[in-house]
């Protein structure tokens, strides 16, 4: 929306989100250590207010933010409990996305972009971070000219291939093989083979790529899909699989999502395979939604019931 409609779009961090929140229930703790009180050292101390390290500490926060956000006119969406949004006259409106402690504020208005953000400092300790650029991981990078936005985990990607050793390995086009099959017959067959493979970091490698895959990087979701279904017993040819995604991304991490372009349309893409998965005998249900010309929406999973043709999949996957 940002893109197409040439929003502003504003980053706020609230400091020490968790102390905001109110207890509803009965919490003490012990006297903290050099402020124990003389004679009354056998004495604890009833938490008034949230702190970090409680289990409910999250939740407090979000019920504070959020009495606060409805008291000044914001509704919530009924599909996103985070996302808030706020009407005025002459089509105005304000959107805001909160993530823990993380905030953006989009709207066409500058003035009451700034009015809101005059708002939360006032009932919050707030560290206004300007124009966005940044949010959990991901870099935003915006050209207003041309009205575009790009969305890209670069920084993120190098990190992991410097984590894994891989930064300089040799860089290749696609994710997987084509008409590349993993299955379970491919486990350790022997002691050595296990030994080997508990010394490689399989679990970290196939974790880190799902955090990027899930942000901003569909083109890797049915890899990632793949190697995840092995993660309790990998061999040497998964290790293989999952290295060649890093190689992958090493030609790749420049990739970005670019929204921009006048239509706002929501586009959906939907195709599936037959029994790719070799042990199980399910199949595999890939979709994309676009929208402002890039994915908003994907996924690659295996389907919940073995199918008994290709029509069958096409259909459950449409569904």
């Amino acid at each position: 929306m940002c893109a197409t409609f040439d929003l502003h779009l504003e980053q706020l961090d609230v400091k020490y989100a968790f102390l905001h929140g109110e207890l509803e229930e009965e919490i003490y703790i012990l006297q903290l250590e050099g402020f124990a009180e003389t004679g009354k050292e056998n004495l604890v101390c009833r938490l008034n207010k949230s702190l970090y390290g409680l289990k409910q500490a999250p939740m407090c926060w979000y019920k504070r933010f959020d009495s606060f956000i409805m008291s000044i006119g914001y509704n919530k969406l009924s599909s996103d409990h985070c996302a808030y949004y706020k009407r005025f006259e002459d089509n105005d409106f304000i959107i805001l996305l909160l993530y823990v402690d993380d905030m953006l504020v989009a709207g066409p208005n500058k003035d009451r972009v700034q009015e809101l953000k005059a708002q939360l400092a006032r009932e919050f300790e707030i560290k206004d971070l300007g124009p966005a650029n940044k949010i959990l991981g991901k870099q935003i990078h915006r050209d207003r000219n041309n009205r575009k936005i790009w969305l890209s985990q670069k920084n993120y990607l190098k990190k992991i291939l410097r984590c894994f050793n891989m930064q300089d390995c040799k860089s290749i086009s696609t994710p997987l093989p084509v008409n590349f099959k993993l299955s379970s017959s491919m486990y350790p067959s022997n002691e050595a083979e296990r030994k080997e493979m508990s010394r490689v970091p399989y679990a970290s490698v196939v974790g880190s790529l799902m955090f990027a895959m899930i942000c901003t990087r569909p083109d890797i979701a049915q890899a990632v899909g793949a190697v995840s279904r092995y993660m309790e017993n990998p061999g040497g040819e998964h290790w293989i699989a999952v290295k060649r995604i890093l190689r992958y991304i090493r030609g790749t991490s420049d990739v970005a999502l670019c929204y921009g372009g006048s239509e706002f349309t929501v586009r959906g893409y939907v195709d599936s395979d037959f029994v790719g998965d070799l042990d199980k005998r399910k199949s595999t249900t890939g979709y994309v939604f676009t929208l402002a010309g890039a994915a908003v929406s994907w996924v690659s999973k295996l389907q919940t019931i073995v199918a008994l043709s290709t029509t069958e999949v096409e259909y459950m996957a449409a569904t």
